[in-house]
């Protein structure tokens, strides 16, 4: 029997809610639904989620803050909603580690592509059939990342957590080395053609894993900047 991918909806406005659980759960979704940061982590504690969509303008706590929080502990994915349509809040949803952001109003069915990407993107070895995943564990600068399980050590081997959007980015970057990458080329390679690009979304989660991977973000000699080329992912990279 197929199982139905987990969504949870925080929202505290009760149409919505209700609004968005009836159309995904037409389109094959189990939806749970919270009003606060109360409800939502209560609801994780059953560890079943696959997706939470997160409302940036709550009561009491306000989605930024439950986003953070959240990435201290997990990198499920996080899809934000907002009604305000400023750059500000995208690039802040993307630097707390937000996966993807949309801004009220929407298309019920852009929400629903997006959902599919980021949960397509996200997708555990688990849910692959027995040896579909054969690609190995990449070593750059005493960093490894496991692609199968989708994990990102340091040398001491401690867990650095990445977000959906992070680890695609990085693995872009770690499966083409020592080449110069537009923009455009790191939308294509880590989110797909069909995804609705952002283009200063890169910068942003370049900067997130700067502060991850370098020794002085500053001053990157990891992932180093190309003036008007795009980036470059300067180390070796060994297949284990």
């Amino acid at each position: 029997m197929t199982v139905m991918p987990h969504l949870l909806i925080v929202d505290d406005d009760r149409d919505i809610l209700s609004l968005l659980t009836r159309f995904l759960d037409k389109h094959a979704y189990d939806v749970s639904v919270a009003e606060d940061g109360v409800a939502m982590f209560s609801a994780l504690e059953t560890g079943a989620i696959d997706l939470v969509i997160l409302d940036i303008m709550l009561r009491n706590e306000d989605g930024f803050s439950l986003c953070r929080r959240l990435r201290t502990s997990s990198n499920i994915p996080v899809i934000m909603l907002s009604a305000m349509a400023e750059h500000t809040d995208r690039i802040v949803g993307l630097e707390i580690g937000a996966d993807d952001y949309l801004t009220k109003p929407f298309d019920q069915r852009e929400l629903l592509a997006r959902v599919k990407a980021v949960l397509r993107r996200t997708a555990e070895k688990a849910d692959r059939p027995d040896g579909a995943d054969t690609r190995p564990i990449l070593s750059f600068s005493g960093w490894r990342l496991d692609v199968a399980r989708r994990e990102l050590r340091a040398q001491d081997n401690a867990l650095v957590l990445l977000s959906g959007g992070e680890f695609e980015l990085l693995l872009a970057f770690a499966e083409h080395p020592q080449r110069v990458l537009t923009r455009d080329q790191l939308l294509d390679l880590a989110r797909g053609r069909n995804h609705a690009a952002y283009d200063r979304s890169i910068d942003v989660q370049i900067s997130r894993l700067r502060h991850k991977l370098e020794d002085d973000p500053k001053n990157p000699s990891v992932i180093r900047t190309v003036r008007n080329g795009g980036y470059l992912f300067s180390p070796a990279v060994k297949r284990l």
